[in-house]
């Protein structure tokens, strides 16, 4: 009886510790490695504008004749193509925006709905980022404000939001929060709309939080940061 006890004891004991590293492991490993993932995301981006790369007519080059503007570039699946930086939540916040939802791209920063409009265009740019785990990006999202900024860059442009309504509590599948003018979100006609969504509760996902925000101000590079992410 006595080594029947010792012997449940020990069991439990070796439970517990598997519990307590896999506990670890979600909260500060995947966190560890979700920071360098999106950091290597900025820095990817970075490098690229570094290079000051201009997007040029299809057939384009010296001496050709242009039949009108260049068709924006397709944003590409799983790749970082803008930076997003929320005040609200610090000023040191900023986290890559890549194009797809995949569960693969959400663990390299936010993910932007394909299908959506394109940063700073006539429509809705939505967005979605995970609450918990993968570097908690969206974890304070509850704290955000109407009137708060977001503001993103493209490398060419800053792009100044301001929200409007939220965080509204819904459920997955009403998808009609990020149609070109959203459910709920007191918008009647179409403008240049942002949404962003993510999981509640905290460590759930059986309903979303969503903010909504309107296109305030644009700027080029050049002149320096926007006015709300300066100190």
């Amino acid at each position: 009886m006595r080594v029947i006890v010792r012997t449940v004891s020990e069991l439990c004991i070796t439970v517990g510790a598997v519990i307590v590293l896999f506990v670890v492991y979600v909260l500060f490993w995947t966190g560890v490695k979700a920071d360098s993932v999106m950091q290597d995301q900025i820095d990817q981006l970075q490098r690229q504008w570094s290079k000051g790369a201009v997007q040029q007519p299809a057939g384009g080059g010296s001496g050709a004749v242009s039949a009108g503007p260049a068709r924006p570039v397709p944003y590409r699946g799983g790749r970082p193509f803008a930076i997003m930086y929320i005040p609200r939540l610090g000023f040191t916040w900023n986290k890559p925006v890549l194009e797809g939802t995949a569960t693969d791209t959400l663990k390299k920063g936010l993910a932007h709905y394909a299908g959506t409009a394109r940063l700073g265009q006539t429509g809705n740019f939505a967005v979605a980022g995970h609450r918990r785990t993968y570097g908690d990006p969206f974890k304070d999202f509850p704290e955000l404000r109407p009137e708060d900024p977001v503001v993103l860059t493209d490398g060419t442009t800053w792009f100044t939001y301001r929200i409007d309504k939220g965080p509204y509590k819904t459920v997955p599948t009403d998808i009609e929060v990020i149609d070109p003018v959203p459910r709920m979100s007191g918008y009647t006609r179409p403008g240049r709309y942002l949404t962003l969504t993510t999981c509640d509760p905290e460590w759930g996902h059986s309903h979303r939080l969503i903010v909504w925000a309107h296109l305030d101000a644009t700027q080029p590079v050049e002149a320096g940061k926007p006015e709300a992410l300066r100190r």
